[in-house]
Parts: structure tokens; C-alpha cells; sequence
């Protein structure tokens, strides 16, 4: 495969996977900002919310406050923001057309007939109900997408590439948002378990689709240490550490396979699944939740940069 079909493939998924994680972030807050005060206390929804996705810095160069207004502009339909919803959506349309012959008839037609869709919606958002009929049907391209890859897609290297794209871009927004959760959210006075805290926890789940999951694993009320152990060491989570690098390492491994050779991207990332596999929770939060975080994203965004030098360069 040239490598420019690989990048192609590669960036197609991440773009899908990070319109999804902004959309699901969007819902996310709104649903926090529309409980009383008594519930979610005195922190901005919206400042934590341009943290999780990393684009605080770009935002204030554009936007003096952080409000349900300029926060959703910005996250959703700027185009002065690169990492927006539109400009996602934008990016894997033209990706998704640079490899119109190596997608299925079914994955090309989710991402041209969604993207439409999508041109028509973002220039009529007024209302709230129009807001959450948007980010309902960002997710909803999104998983029509990846449904359609995994069932119509031969498991060959443009498969691969895809899915290395996937959950590399999804371990790093399952890592940021609970980063964000522990070290932005909760106010210093406020003891766990209170009602705060069972209010954003709820909202953290619900943005990674694992709410109802957490319930099936623990049975057992919201526990900042258990959420924190799902979305990290708990494999069976499809948006945990350990899955995604579960699965970066499978599809890095069939591509070395496929290609004779093996080199630094299989590594680094067998390096990091091990490491996962082998920590504990209690472990972790004797050396640090944030500190861990912090390394995880930057092992994470190296693995991005291997992956690039090694196979899309």
C-alpha cells in the first residue's frame, strides 16, 4: 500500500473518532449545565470542557469568556479551530475521497451522505434541541462509519491502518477526559461522594458511553477509584487504555506481519499494552493519577509520531 493511502486511511478514522468524542462532550456538558446549582456547583462546565479537548489555548486567542455560546461555536462549527466538528467532519470527507477505492461502497456512503447532512445542519443550530439533534447525528455518522468498516472492510493493511487511527485518537480522549475529571472539575472543598461528585462522574461516563458498563463491572455506586480503574486497566471497555492499546498492538502486529518486519512503532507499542497490563490501581494512585495520565499521553502521541515515521512518511 503507498504510504499516502495508509496516512489517508489513518487520519480518515482519527477525524471520525474525534467529531464523535467533541459531540459526545458537547451532550455531555449541556446535560451537567441543565442541573441546578446544588448539583454541579460553582466550576465553568465549559472551561473543563475546551480542556478535555485540548484546544483551551486556541480558544482564548479567539473568545474573552468561556460560555455555553462561545464554547460551542468554537468546539463545533469554527473554522479557526482545526480540531472542530465541522473541520473533522470536513478533513475525513476529503480523506475518505482521496481513497474512494480502497473504502467500501458502505463506509463511502455513510461519510458523503453524513457530511451533507451535516452542511445543511450547522448553518440552521439556534436552539438547544437543534444543538442536541446536531450532536446526536454527529455520533450517529460516526458509529454507522465504524460499523460499516468492521463489517464490510477485507482485514488487510487498509483495515489496519484504520483502526490504528481509531484507537490512538481514542486513548487519548478517554486519558484527557479523565485527567480533566480529577485535576479541573471537582472544587478542592468538596468531599467525595457528595452529590458533585455523583453528578460529574455520571457526565464523564455517559461522554465515553460507559455509564451502563460501569454498573454490569462494579455493581456498585459511583467510586472515583472504580471509574478510574474501568476507563484505564479494564479491557473489556472498548474505550479503556488497555483496550485500545489491546488493539493497537494486534493491528500493528498484522501489519508487521503483512509487511516482514516489525519495527519501533511495535515496540513502543507493546511497550506501553505492558505496562498497562501489569499496573494497579493502588499503584497508580500512590505515584499519581495526573502524573500517569501525563505520561500515558505523551507515550500515546509518540506512538503518533513512529507510526507516521515508520509507515506515512
Amino acid at each position: 500500500m503507498l504510504s499516502r493511502t495508509a496516512e489517508n486511511l489513518y487520519w480518515l478514522a482519527r477525524y471520525v473518532e474525534r467529531a464523535e468524542y467533541l459531540a459526545r462532550t458537547i451532550e455531555a456538558t449541556l446535560r451537567a449545565t441543565a442541573l441546578p446549582n446544588a448539583y454541579v456547583g460553582k466550576t465553568n462546565e465549559w472551561d473543563s470542557a475546551l480542556l478535555t479537548a485540548g484546544v483551551a489555548d486556541g480558544f482564548y486567542r479567539h473568545y474573552d469568556e468561556a460560555d455555553e455560546r462561545n464554547v460551542i461555536d468554537y468546539l463545533a462549527f469554527s473554522l479557526d479551530n482545526p480540531s472542530s466538528i465541522r473541520n473533522c467532519m470536513d478533513n475525513a470527507r476529503l480523506n475518505s475521497r482521496s481513497v474512494r477505492t480502497a473504502l467500501t461502497g458502505e463506509m463511502w456512503d455513510t461519510m458523503n451522505s453524513g457530511w451533507i447532512e451535516l452542511q445543511q445542519m450547522w448553518h440552521s443550530v439556534r436552539t438547544r434541541e437543534q444543538l442536541a439533534t446536531f450532536v446526536r447525528f454527529v455520533q450517529e455518522v460516526s458509529l454507522r462509519f465504524d460499523g460499516s468498516a468492521y463489517r464490510t472492510m477485507l482485514r488487510n493493511d487498509a483495515y489496519w491502518f484504520s483502526r490504528l487511527g481509531l484507537h490512538l485518537e481514542r486513548a487519548d480522549n478517554t486519558a484527557r477526559i479523565l485527567d480533566v475529571k480529577y485535576h479541573m472539575l471537582l472544587p478542592e472543598k468538596e468531599h467525595v461522594g457528595g452529590p458533585l461528585d455523583y453528578y460529574q462522574w455520571t457526565s464523564i461516563l455517559r461522554s465515553v458511553s460507559a455509564l451502563t458498563a460501569y454498573h454490569w463491572v462494579y455493581r456498585d455506586t459511583l467510586k472515583p477509584w472504580l471509574i478510574a480503574d474501568l476507563l484505564i486497566l479494564n479491557d473489556s471497555l472498548p474505550r479503556s487504555l488497555a483496550s485500545c492499546y489491546g488493539n493497537l498492538v494486534r493491528n500493528l502486529d498484522q501489519i508487521g506481519v503483512a509487511y516482514g518486519q516489525h519495527g519501533p512503532s511495535q515496540r513502543h507499542a507493546r511497550g506501553i499494552r505492558n505496562r498497562l497490563e501489569h499496573a494497579r490501581m493502588d499503584d497508580i494512585f500512590q505515584h499519581g493519577l495526573h502524573e500517569f495520565i501525563q505520561e500515558f499521553l505523551g507515550d500515546n502521541s509518540r506512538l503518533g509520531e513512529i507510526i507516521a515515521t515508520q509507515y506515512l512518511s
